[in-house]
């Protein structure tokens, strides 16, 4: 007779994510994992395959999340602020108990896992792709670029985000705030 789970799939999963997001994935231990999650390893494998298909499974775990901020920016009114919000709204999306945890995403990326390159970077190109669809959708909105200005101005702010994603690990709020309103008035 087959054991049933104990547990709630998307709670662990969540608490993966969040044990990823904080360490890294190199650094992170299976004993990390069982401890943090509250279940053991035949569980974590019997449920994600793996240790890296419990990482691909945290990281659209991760985008999902996200998504609920990008569909905010979607949302917001026509104008800069609405992107300006995007970036502080992130900060907020990425502190835990005023530690400041970057895009897991970023964070994975710059790792530089081999065996699993192939799907990260397919979910970062996933990720890239709609964010910065959105980004550009929104810029057509509120300013009057033509269709190479437009793919550029999208490109840099997409950059620009990347870039603070690892910035918002170190810098301070003052310091973060400087970035965002030189990344703005560029455009």
């Amino acid at each position: 007779m087959p054991r049933t789970k104990s547990y709630k799939k998307e709670e662990v999963l969540e608490k993966a994510m969040n044990l990823f997001w904080k360490n890294g994935y190199e650094t992170t231990s299976m004993k990390q994992l069982e401890a943090e999650m509250g279940i053991n390893k035949f569980s974590i494998y019997s449920s994600f395959g793996s240790k890296s298909g419990l990482l691909k499974a945290s990281l659209a775990c991760y985008v999902q999340k996200l998504n609920i901020i990008v569909q905010k920016l979607i949302d917001a009114n026509d104008n800069i602020d609405a992107f300006k919000q995007y970036f502080y709204d992130f900060i907020e999306f990425s502190k835990e108990n005023n530690f400041q945890k970057g895009c897991l995403i970023t964070n994975t990326v710059n790792e530089d896992i081999k065996d699993e390159q192939e799907d990260i970077q397919n979910l970062l190109t996933y990720y890239i792709t709609n964010l910065r669809e959105v980004f550009a959708q929104k810029l057509k909105k509120i300013y009057d670029y033509n269709d190479i200005e437009l793919q550029e101005k999208a490109d840099y702010l997409f950059i620009a985000m990347f870039g603070f994603s690892s910035a918002s690990k170190v810098f301070n709020s003052k310091q973060l705030d400087n970035y965002i309103r030189h990344i703005f008035s560029q455009l």
